[in-house]
């Protein structure tokens, strides 16, 4: 430990170095040349204070910084260690979200390409399971300087994502309530499905029904579920809902909705085999908007909240810590298929 405070001790010489900027740079120091390595613990604060003289709280603000790069991490009450070698970052984020799908991709490279090259981002996929999800929060935490965080809908999830600060917290796509004053940038479902639903009415019931195919033990909102069932009640739709699509059995006459995006490619791949024309004699609605909907088959259409957008906000949540409460609107965008 002597030689980590002499890593600090040889900064005193350069002139406009504050305290503060000594002993980070001190401690980046001695990463760098091997005198601490991953996991090593770092000197206490009463230590430093008796060592060097440095106020408690400039040694806190020191920690504060090293940890919101991902170069140290903290253990409640037992003390800063070593999280990572790379010193040259200046963040390590962890983005916890479902899956890769196509909408999710987007959000990846538009925060990516947002927070430049100063942020290194981990991605981390919990797949709707709140076991992987459980495992991968307390993998994480104390080791990023930021979390942003896509929540499973579960009775555990405040408990779980309480674990982590949440000044450096970012909750995003779907809102859970927490305990406390939390950052979001998030969709809502009930009310956007039902408006998109009320939307599209007069062309729904120009066919003889609309079969609906959810999931129950998917990541599907249920909220969708519940706009989808007042929809179809007060507008007396002739309707089914499914759990799933099976291919070859899309038949003429009907409105088919799916979340799922390979459902989505086996019924058009079926209209196509069967030369049923789209938004004439099958219409076909989807959620979450991406570049191959505006492309395939003249055009899907679907309801979808803007994923860029919600990136561009998450990014600016990230380089400026300023608390940020938003929900992104949900727009309809008609195409051929509806």
């Amino acid at each position: 430990m002597r030689d980590v405070y002499q890593e600090i001790r040889q900064l005193e010489s350069i002139n406009g170095l504050s305290k503060h900027e000594q002993l980070v740079q001190g401690i980046i120091n001695a990463i760098n040349d091997k005198i601490l390595s991953q996991g090593d613990m770092l000197p206490s604060v009463n230590s430093l204070i008796k060592e060097l003289g440095f106020a408690r709280e400039t040694i806190a603000k020191s920690y504060k910084e090293l940890t919101s790069r991902g170069i140290v991490e903290s253990k409640n009450r037992v003390g800063f260690y070593v999280a990572n070698e790379d010193t040259e970052q200046n963040l390590r984020l962890a983005l916890i979200i479902f899956a890769f799908d196509s909408f999710q991709e987007v959000f990846y490279k538009t925060l990516r390409d947002k927070l430049g090259k100063g942020v290194h981002i981990d991605v981390f996929f919990h797949h709707n399971n709140m076991d992987v999800f459980e495992s991968i929060i307390s993998n994480v935490r104390g080791k990023y300087g930021m979390y942003v965080v896509a929540p499973i809908p579960h009775k555990k999830t405040s408990e779980i994502l309480g674990t982590l600060p949440m000044s450096k917290f970012l909750m995003i796509d779907r809102y859970e309530p927490l305990e406390g004053e939390f950052s979001y940038v998030a969709q809502e479902f009930e009310k956007s499905s039902y408006a998109a639903f009320k939307e599209l009415s007069s062309t729904i019931q120009q066919y003889k029904g609309m079969i609906y195919y959810h999931r129950p033990s998917s990541d599907t909102p249920i909220e969708i579920l519940n706009a989808y069932k007042k929809f179809i009640k007060q507008y007396k739709i002739n309707s089914t809902i499914k759990s799933e699509y099976i291919p070859g059995t899309i038949e003429k006459g009907y409105v088919y909705f799916t979340i799922n995006n390979s459902e989505l490619w086996a019924m058009l791949k079926d209209c196509m085999a069967k030369g049923l024309k789209l938004g004439k004699e099958v219409g076909i609605l989807s959620h979450n908007d991406d570049l191959v909907k505006e492309i395939i088959c003249d055009g899907i259409t679907t309801y979808s909240t803007d994923f860029t957008l919600m990136a561009e906000r998450a990014a600016e949540f990230v380089l400026h810590r300023e608390k940020i409460q938003e929900i992104i609107p949900t727009v309809l965008i008609r195409r051929n298929s509806l």
